[in-house]
């Protein structure tokens, strides 16, 4: 089953125009679109093949970690994580870090 699934990551800087195209290249492998220009936050949305909520989350974060080093970006802790099946109407089970 195909999944999307939304990560974002807090910095403590703002993420420039670069860094962002960056990003996308980096996650454009999984369909993925990134987001953060001008925030103190880079994110990306992907798509990935798993047989549940649990197993996309964790094959997303870990292709996302690995896209935001390609782009040189900071490591950063993950503060925001939704998922969505091809099956549902709408995003699943947000899940909010602090």
């Amino acid at each position: 089953m195909k999944w999307s699934v939304g990560l974002e990551a807090e910095t403590e800087r703002v993420m420039s125009r670069e860094e962002i195209v960056e990003l996308a290249d980096a996650v454009a492998t999984h369909y993925g679109m990134a987001s953060g220009i001008g925030t103190c936050s880079y994110g990306a949305q992907l798509l990935v093949e798993a047989d549940d909520r649990e197993e996309a989350i964790k094959k997303a974060t870990d292709e996302f970690v690995l896209a935001a080093a390609r782009a040189g970006l900071p490591p950063s802790p993950i503060v925001r994580i939704e998922a969505a099946s091809e099956d549902d109407d709408d995003i699943d089970g947000e899940v909010e870090f602090s």
